[in-house]
């Protein structure tokens, strides 16, 4: 008589173990966690967060940019609770409810219309997706249809799905998927700190819109569009611009008849100090990408924004001049109650001027990071603060974001170096008790691993 075959009880292992055998985790080299174990995350609450043990950790990236009003914030919780009990989803083609109605309506009224129509997806990466592919389809039905090549900037970042990764100028991203990637023109990046002695952000802005305009002047026949994060390069080690560039694109735009994208996937929302970070520069571009902070890092949630004039080109009584593109999750009717909620926490807690104060706290807080001789190029816009190591601080095929990781988290700080790149890019909500501690932790942490 055969035995029953006995099968592991896989419960019985921690869950951190039984994640390294199942989940394999977003950009990562699933064998560095043999020697920098994950966290085990069991809730959050505000801006801090808590792991298996019980430990705190203060949320200074906004969960990879998300999180906007902390975590578990109730007014938000409210807002989803309430929609559960009416629609959890419901297909966007053919449908619609009031959740997106609502909030499409509500963005167009934040550009003063001149984005009024909205399209929906589920993350960054479609959304700029959606944004090229409109682009070209565009050009197509004006009978241009030569225009379909795109323009980025050098140390740009965009997404990882196929037409985002084209526009993405990362180079380890790159030699991995080249190969699947269509070509595009890469321009100089208007990095305000490759700026010589006596040179201001603005001559560097304007350095990098003149080598823009000669590409424009050759090979504008072919070019659909150029795409921008505007203000800050944040993949791109926080890079950081001043708003000339902004304005200097737009014109050269206009003139070569080439549309404008702004990623503001990650810098919109408030994070620059503006709601859209284009504003800073008195400009609208022809498409507007955002995600990440819409839904308060609550549900997948994006969109791209765009104007009368390139929606009404699809309007029509032929299937295939419509924009031929779809989600299954589009306008989710629970990430648009949370974006919802989000934008009504934005008028009633005033938090843009609020933001203004906060920002100041956050330079405060890190003051000392100018004076130390080990840092160069401390920069900040609005809710974004970063700094960069000095290349002779740091040893030889050093893994120092990795170090830095742990080092901040045993000082109960979330810090995600990009490179030798430190940056802060905290929830809204925070005290001025927790950016000053925040302020401290880092350092201290830095101090450990420099030591």
């Amino acid at each position: 008589m055969m035995k029953n075959k006995v099968i592991p009880d896989v419960n019985q292992k921690p869950w951190v173990e039984r994640s390294l055998e199942a989940v394999w985790h977003p950009c990562t080299q699933m064998k560095h966690h043999e020697s920098f174990p994950l966290i085990a995350i069991t809730h959050g609450k505000g801006a801090w967060l808590y792991d298996e043990k019980g430990n705190a950790i203060l949320d200074s990236i906004s969960s990879w940019w998300t999180n906007l009003f902390g975590h578990s914030n109730p007014r938000i919780n409210q807002a989803i609770n309430a929609q559960l009990e009416k629609i959890e989803h419901v297909m966007l083609a053919g449908f619609t409810h009031p959740p997106v109605v609502e909030l499409s309506e509500r963005l167009s009224a934040l550009t003063q219309h001149n984005l009024g129509h909205v399209f929906f997806a589920s993350d960054g990466a479609s959304a700029v997706e959606i944004a090229l592919k409109m682009s070209h389809h565009f050009w197509q039905l004006q009978n241009k249809p030569q225009k379909k090549k795109f323009v980025c900037l050098a140390n740009g970042y965009h997404g990882e799905t196929l037409g985002a990764l084209a526009v993405t100028d990362v180079a380890i991203f790159r030699e991995a998927y080249g190969s699947l990637l269509q070509d595009v023109f890469t321009v100089p990046s208007p990095d305000a700190r490759i700026a010589k002695a006596g040179e201001s952000a603005e001559v560097i802005a304007q350095q990098a819109a003149q080598a823009l305009e000669i590409l424009f002047a050759k090979e504008h026949h072919q070019i659909a569009a150029m795409i921008v994060e505007p203000l800050v390069q944040c993949a791109g080690h926080m890079a950081m611009h001043s708003p000339e560039y902004l304005r200097q694109v737009r014109a050269l735009c206009d003139r070569y008849e080439i549309h404008l994208i702004a990623d503001e996937i990650a810098v919109g929302c408030g994070r620059t100090g503006k709601f859209f970070a284009c504003e800073h520069a008195g400009i609208w571009p022809d498409f507007l990408t955002l995600s990440k902070g819409i839904s308060g890092g609550y549900l997948p949630l994006s969109l791209c924004m765009t104007t009368e004039k390139i929606y009404r080109a699809f309007y029509s009584d032929q299937t295939q001049q419509g924009f031929l593109h779809s989600h299954s999750y589009t306008g989710n009717p629970l990430a648009c109650a949370a974006a919802l909620a989000c934008l009504d926490i934005f008028a009633s807690d005033n938090i843009l001027e609020k933001n203004l104060s906060q920002a100041n706290l956050l330079a405060d807080a890190f003051a000392w990071a100018k004076a130390d001789p080990r840092i160069t190029h401390w920069r900040q816009q609005g809710m974004i603060l970063a700094f960069d190591i000095q290349e002779q601080c740091l040893q030889a095929g050093n893994i120092f974001p990795r170090e830095m990781f742990s080092a901040s988290l045993a000082e109960g700080v979330l810090i995600r170096p990009i490179g030798n790149t430190i940056y802060v890019m905290p929830p809204y909500i925070l005290t001025a008790d927790e950016i000053l501690q925040l302020g401290k932790a880092v350092q201290r942490a830095l101090n450990k691993v420099l030591a």
